[in-house]
């Protein structure tokens, strides 16, 4: 399922966290930042009553509208149910309206991140707002897989994946990256994938948005880091990440994740959001719509052609038009073929930007190479067919 990208490494730029608020570029709004935890005695998040009314980066850099012109419109995703392993998903949302289900008391969300991440797979679009989840014809099943202020444990995300794939979830996201796994976890991975469901998880924790925080040393976080999970790392309208977000060592792809617009548990405002989890919703809304125009594919060949088709990149960046249209040429057998292995970030950026210059170089080095014996040639067969014209060929019959 995953692929090398030998030392090369996603670049990371000095951007700050996710503030209070923060401006979009269409005049000047301003929306509340959604939390992906509430600390003890905080109250619900509540509604916004800020609108955004223009194309949000992240759907312009996906080119989601040539998406749905080719998948289905606002149907795209039809028949898929995609399930949300995080706060909950508030079934009264406007957006969400009529395509949500849950398992247990997952249908209330206190904290909002899981409305949120449910929002950018499959909100429907409305009015003259731009904003729209990538498969909005696919349907949602809440499971809590945190409590109810948003803190997660090894047990209740193996929990919420195993009641999932029960509950016939095609695609799994889990939002929470913790950094211990389990036995359990793992378990409940490898239950899913029985179930041909397709485990889609944040490669690193959200950013805290603390000021002057130090990000901590790259590592592995799970469920991201178990066989069989496609890992998602989030990236901004350059391609970089955030300097103080939690960085993994692998990923199998990058989706936007910083600065994204998306809805909230109430109301029809808008909430704005970074983090590898709001990265792994594009990528489970885009995992919807490949299963949706292509339901013979396993969850395996699924993750294949999610990872297959992405543009290439330190870490491969998802395309979801080419992940929907590309003709296949050949499918892994039904069942899942050999996994690949994983992308790997070094953790020095000097040794990572180096060795990107140095493969750089080798590689105008070769093709300066090859020009220029290439043109030797040239001149040297030039040189003897004028000769062999004059009459003084030195091989004394026609040339090639």
């Amino acid at each position: 399922m995953r692929r090398p990208i030998g030392v090369l490494a996603l670049a990371l730029t000095a951007l700050g966290g996710p503030a209070a608020a923060a401006p979009l570029a269409d005049g000047g709004v301003n929306l509340p930042v959604i939390p992906s935890a509430l600390a003890a005695g905080a109250s619900c998040t509540a509604g916004s009553s800020a609108v955004a009314k223009a194309v949000p980066w992240e759907q312009r850099s996906l080119g989601l509208a040539r998406v749905w012109r080719t998948a289905g419109g606002s149907a795209g995703g039809a028949g898929v149910t995609v399930a949300v392993v995080d706060t909950g998903v508030a079934a009264q949302a406007p957006a969400l309206a009529g395509r949500v289900t849950s398992v247990g008391a997952a249908d209330g969300d206190c904290v909002g991140h899981g409305t949120f991440v449910a929002g950018l797979i499959a909100a429907a679009p409305s009015g003259q707002v731009h904003f729209a989840g990538v498969a909005s014809g696919a349907r949602v099943l809440a499971v809590r897989g945190t409590d109810a202020r948003g803190t997660a444990t090894a047990a209740s995300l193996a929990a919420g994946i195993r009641s999932a794939a029960q509950a016939g979830a095609e695609v799994i996201v889990v939002s929470p990256a913790l950094a211990q796994g389990s036995a359990d976890l793992t378990g409940a991975v490898a239950y899913a994938a029985k179930r041909d469901a397709l485990v889609i998880a944040a490669a690193a924790p959200d950013p805290t948005g603390q000021a002057g925080a130090s990000p901590p040393p790259p590592r592995d976080y799970w469920p991201a880091s178990d066989s069989g999970v496609l890992s998602v790392l989030d990236v901004d309208a350059k391609g970089s990440r955030p300097a103080n977000a939690p960085s993994p060592l692998r990923a199998d792809l990058a989706a936007p994740g910083d600065g994204v617009v998306g809805v909230g548990p109430s109301g029809k405002g808008h909430y704005i959001g970074s983090g590898a989890s709001l990265a792994a919703a594009y990528v489970a809304g885009t995992a919807a719509l490949v299963r949706s125009a292509h339901p013979d594919l396993t969850a395996t060949q699924t993750a294949a052609r999610l990872t297959g088709t992405a543009y290439p990149s330190d870490v491969p960046r998802l395309d979801p038009y080419a992940a929907v249209t590309a003709v296949r040429t050949g499918a892994a057998p039904r069942g899942g073929g050999p996994q690949e292995p994983p992308v790997r970030l070094a953790s020095d950026t000097s040794a990572r930007t180096a060795s990107h210059r140095a493969l750089a170089t080798a590689a105008l080095g070769v093709a300066v190479g090859v020009g220029v014996a290439w043109a030797a040639a040239i001149v040297r067969l030039r040189s003897r067919s004028r000769r062999r014209a004059g009459g003084g060929g030195e091989l004394g019959q026609p040339g090639v």
